[in-house]
């Protein structure tokens, strides 16, 4: 399949060809809504899987106030590690630190102001290396200081597929099944900080068996349990479709996992979006992810999902308003109470949002 978009990097915002789409009328306002998974970068950071033109993206405070306060109630946001100002000086271990300085620092300077009605970065979820088993201690201890009451937890990123196309965030398989990154888990669990998990659904089977092992874990799944659509998995959607759900289906009896509603643009590669004149209409985009959402409700229920911007990697296909009113479309036919969850109850439960 020939596509325009480079699937599963990150891509450079175009706000001429945002601007293409007619705005969209905020669905249900005053609907609170916690976004559990952005990130800010005054570049885009070197690690992540990107195109070379989008280096130079920057995305801090001010853009991303610009985007909230367009449209739709946000009351919160959780930051979520993508590699920024990692500390440049000092042991290699400790260098992650230097993204929940960053982001803690973001967090103050958004409460200071009074207009901004979002406590951005309330929430913190960093990184740290898990396989230094026990004597990961020291660095969580230091990313507890450095959040300011804000930190929550470590995402540990182990997506990874055989085929270079799809674009790995890191180089080993299996690394769920590490016996010194179990040890790390452990001591997570101990200092009672959360579990941000990234797996293709490929890999589901590592995070069941994590989950299994550490039922004490609060483990979050991001990006609806990461279905791929591209490179080797291109043109078999009804078969990708049916291997994630059984997973899903085995993840979901694991009570201590909650999902992530969102993240889909880049891997699910639902629509060669770069290849569209202007982008999809949230009515669009629901018919593509609801599927998937849908599933992920039903298996997870509304007490154990939140919805995620993925903000500002999804903004390469979408504007907010448009991509927060998908989602409300998606759970139309939800009661008040299981939007409430969804939308706002469940995150501020799971990240322990004070």
């Amino acid at each position: 399949m020939s596509t325009t978009t480079p699937f599963g990097r990150v891509s450079p915002v175009n706000p001429q060809w945002l601007a293409k789409m007619k705005p969209e009328v905020v669905l249900e306002p005053d609907l609170p809504m916690v976004d559990t998974h952005h990130h800010l970068w005054d570049a885009l950071p070197a690690a992540l899987p990107q195109e070379d033109n989008a280096r130079d993206h920057t995305y801090l405070l001010a853009q991303f106030q610009n985007d909230i306060q367009c449209g739709h109630k946000t009351i919160a946001t959780v930051y979520v590690q993508c590699h920024a100002k990692y500390r440049t000086t000092g042991p290699e271990e400790f260098k992650p630190v230097g993204e929940t300085e960053f982001a803690a620092s973001i967090g103050v300077e958004n409460d200071a102001n009074a207009q901004n009605k979002a406590r951005v970065c309330q929430g913190i979820v960093g990184a740290a290396d898990l396989t230094m088993g026990a004597r990961v201690q020291a660095v969580l201890e230091a990313h507890v200081q450095a959040g300011q009451g804000r930190f929550k937890g470590v995402r540990a990123s182990a997506a990874y597929d055989e085929d270079p196309i799809i674009g790995n965030t890191i180089h080993e398989p299996y690394h769920y099944m590490r016996k010194d990154f179990r040890e790390g888990v452990s001591m997570l669990t101990r200092m009672g900080l959360s579990l941000d998990a990234w797996v293709f659904h490929t890999q589901l089977s590592e995070l069941i068996d994590l989950a299994k092992a550490f039922p004490d874990t609060t483990i979050v799944m991001g990006h609806c349990g990461g279905a791929l659509g591209y490179g080797p998995y291109a043109g078999q959607r009804d078969l990708v479709f049916a291997q994630w759900k059984k997973s899903l289906q085995e993840l979901a009896r694991c009570e201590n996992v909650h999902m992530k509603l969102g993240g889909m643009m880049i891997r699910l590669a639902a629509v060669d979006f770069l290849s569209l004149p202007a982008p999809l209409t949230s009515v669009e985009l629901a018919k593509r992810w609801g599927p998937y959402i849908e599933t992920c409700i039903e298996l997870f229920g509304p007490k154990r999902c939140m919805f995620e911007s993925n903000f500002p990697v999804e903004k390469a296909g979408t504007p907010w308003v448009t991509l927060w009113n998908a989602f409300k479309h998606i759970t139309a036919k939800a009661s008040a109470d299981e939007k409430m969850q969804m939308f706002c109850t469940t995150a501020q439960r799971v990240y322990r949002l004070v």
